[in-house]
């Protein structure tokens, strides 16, 4: 049976860094969740037709990483056909053995509530607009006031709003490296497979 990770949080928060070691970790397939609504926003055109044909080279693309991609990517979230299209893909790629680690901002609320292990990342705005700057090479108070308005925009949406998942565990990056936020994530994965035997 598949073991699913799901690792939600807001933007620059770290979901993504400790996503990928967690899934190198354990030898898990990972899933960047927000790469699909990137790439749906950067296609263009009729959201909810992006979203029914997009393919796994479609998550290729160069130019997903970059801030504008990233506000996109917000706005399609929006759309309840986009979200149900999508939905599909993430659940179908969840249940690949030996295991899978979703990094996103519903995955333990929406699209798997029932994982085995669900993390909730966060750390404080400044910090997160100072991650992003440095990734992006972009100014920290730009920054700042776009995380600020995706946050407000992601947890007043309709569909699947960002919040953790009641049965989450809350994990502050703010004062972490990334060594430290990690291992926090595969120690609660490894008490939860011993659990599961």
């Amino acid at each position: 049976m598949s073991f699913t990770v799901a690792i939600d949080g807001p933007a620059a928060a770290g979901k993504g860094t400790i996503a990928r070691a967690v899934a190198e970790r354990f030898g898990f397939h990972h899933l960047d969740t927000g790469l699909l609504y990137r790439a749906v926003g950067v296609k263009g055109g009729d959201p909810a037709a992006a979203a029914a044909g997009l393919t796994p080279a479609d998550l290729e693309r160069g130019d997903l990483r970059s801030a504008e991609a990233g506000q996109l990517a917000s706005r399609v979230a929006a759309i309840p056909e986009v979200r149900d299209a999508l939905t599909t893909f993430q659940r179908r790629f969840a249940a690949q053995e030996p295991g899978a680690v979703l990094d996103g901002r519903d995955i333990g609320t929406v699209i798997c509530p029932d994982a085995a292990v669900k993390i909730y990342v966060i750390a404080d705005d400044q910090t997160r607009a100072a991650r992003r700057a440095a990734e992006l090479g972009a100014d920290p108070a730009e920054m700042l006031a776009q995380l600020r308005e995706r946050d407000t925009r992601d947890g007043a949406r309709a569909a699947a709003p960002l919040r953790p998942a009641e049965d989450a565990v809350i994990l502050d990056t703010t004062a972490m490296t990334i060594a430290q936020a990690v291992a926090a994530a595969v120690a609660l994965v490894s008490e939860r497979r011993a659990a599961a035997g």
